[in-house]
């Protein structure tokens, strides 16, 4: 947990936002997995801990704008409990830790929440996404449970993201931390990637490494030598020789933060021509977007200069023609990169969307492309200073797409189907890392996972 005054202050700056009445945080419950006490393991709110630092089950946080008092409720343990859990700390203790001393059992919120509407003050909560908070809110708000996603504060939401995005250093550190255990987990998927190889034991490897660095993973795993299905969690097959291995995972710190890489391994450590053609590509692509990279640059921008990049490769290969950026414009790259450039990462791996993808990744300026593959862009706003995101290009051959293209006539003044149709069991690249907006520019955070393709062959081909 970070010092007191860490939540302290996050909390001024939140009150600072100019909102009236309160702001109404919940922690999250334990979720079973079949039954009552066999519970997933337990992952809290990201805001309540952005506010709070509490991690553990049962809890609330309310932030008054007014008298400017800050409160925790929730329970403390009966004997039971103990027997059980062993020795455990109040809540009076654990208040103190973030710098709050109003605390209370949790029934007593429901005591606050009334008198709070009696006195006619507005209660703002973010979107709530558990089953459990929206009842909860429901019994505390009287709004019913199947609206409260929509009822929830939009000035709130902007006050938390504005606050959010901006990664203090503590945090980065933290993030770093996640990126040293995501760059074990990638080396050692590369030096398993051998002919024979299941890919679920590849899987069960890396997230074992997650887990023996302190927290789980950040998401569930993507590994696949189908890596042409962009979130392909099937890890059923056997690894082939001459196919690529997608592997698109990343950690979480101590402290929650994430981590987010994929890396593209050749199956028994050798690139056909054609693999280290197109990986060669991605990664030009990946380079340009970092170099890109900087405070005052909409990400839209670099998405769109990384997709440009896409093309003229493609085009190179003869697997795409015309004006390159004619052919971005008219979104024809999108048939092999139909996805956006990159997210904001924090303690989210997809940092506050729960929040709502469309207030962390854009603002009044910068809106949503409504095009194919555009699109799915869920970063397209300035940079600033203290932003973590990541850069994510890819290539993907999809069967099923390149013949709805084909058969439609999709952008056949810059696709050169024949061509394409060679690449039908190509699968796909992706190439991603984690980078810091600078005062200046960028920086990937840690050791960079090993990406060149004569570094990634040499890997597999030692074991």
């Amino acid at each position: 947990m970070f010092d007191k005054n860490t939540f302290v202050n996050r909390r001024k700056q939140l009150k600072n936002k100019s909102l009236k009445g309160i702001a109404l945080l919940l922690g999250n419950t334990e979720s079973p997995m079949n039954y009552k006490d066999n519970t997933y393991h337990y992952r809290q709110d990201s805001s309540f801990l952005y506010f709070f630092g509490l991690d553990f089950p049962g809890l609330a946080g309310v932030i008054d704008f007014d008298s400017g008092e800050d409160y925790i409720f929730g329970n403390d343990v009966d004997i039971e409990d103990i027997i059980w859990m062993g020795p455990q700390v109040s809540l009076k203790e654990n208040g103190a830790k973030v710098g709050i001393s109003n605390t209370a059992p949790f029934a007593k919120l429901f005591d606050l929440v009334k008198q709070v509407q009696d006195e006619g003050r507005t209660i703002h909560f973010l979107p709530p996404y558990r089953g459990e908070n929206k009842i909860l809110l429901e019994k505390l708000t009287g709004i019913s449970s199947l609206v409260i996603q929509s009822k929830a504060s939009l000035e709130l939401i902007k006050a938390v993201i504005s606050i959010r995005e901006i990664k203090e250093d503590q945090e980065v550190k933290e993030i770093e931390k996640a990126c040293a255990t995501g760059y074990a987990m990638h080396v050692a998927a590369m030096r398993m990637a051998q002919p024979g190889t299941w890919e679920q034991k590849i899987a069960g490897t890396i997230e074992g490494i997650s887990l023996a660095g302190g927290g789980m993973t950040s998401f569930p795993i993507i590994l696949s030598q189908n890596g042409e299905t962009l979130h392909n969690h099937d890890h059923s097959q056997l690894l082939q020789e001459g196919k690529l291995m997608l592997c698109d995972a990343g950690a979480e710190s101590l402290l929650h933060y994430a981590s987010d890489f994929t890396r593209t391994t050749p199956v028994g450590g050798k690139f056909t021509t054609k693999q280290r053609e197109i990986y060669e590509i991605v990664l030009a692509a990946n380079n340009k977007a970092t170099e890109l990279t900087k405070p005052g640059v909409t990400y839209l921008s670099i998405h769109l200069a990384a997709a440009e990049v896409i093309a003229t490769g493609l085009k190179d290969l003869g697997l795409m023609k015309g004006d390159v950026k004619e052919a971005v414009a008219a979104g024809a790259h999108a048939m092999f990169f139909p996805h956006g450039l990159g997210h904001m990462m924090g303690l989210d791996v997809h940092d506050m969307e729960d929040l709502g993808q469309i207030y962390v990744g854009y603002d009044d300026e910068i809106q949503p492309v409504d095009q194919f593959g555009t699109a799915y862009l869920r970063l397209g706003k300035r940079l600033k200073p203290g932003f973590v995101v990541t850069n994510e290009p890819g290539c993907y051959f999809i069967p099923a797409l390149i013949d709805k293209w084909k058969a439609e006539g999709i952008n056949r003044d810059f696709i050169n189907f024949e061509k394409v149709n060679e690449y039908r069991d190509f699968g796909g690249i992706r190439l991603e890392d984690d980078i810091l907006v600078t005062e200046t520019g960028a920086e990937i955070i840690g050791e960079r996972v090993p990406i060149s393709p004569d570094e990634v062959e040499k890997i597999v081909q030692k074991g």
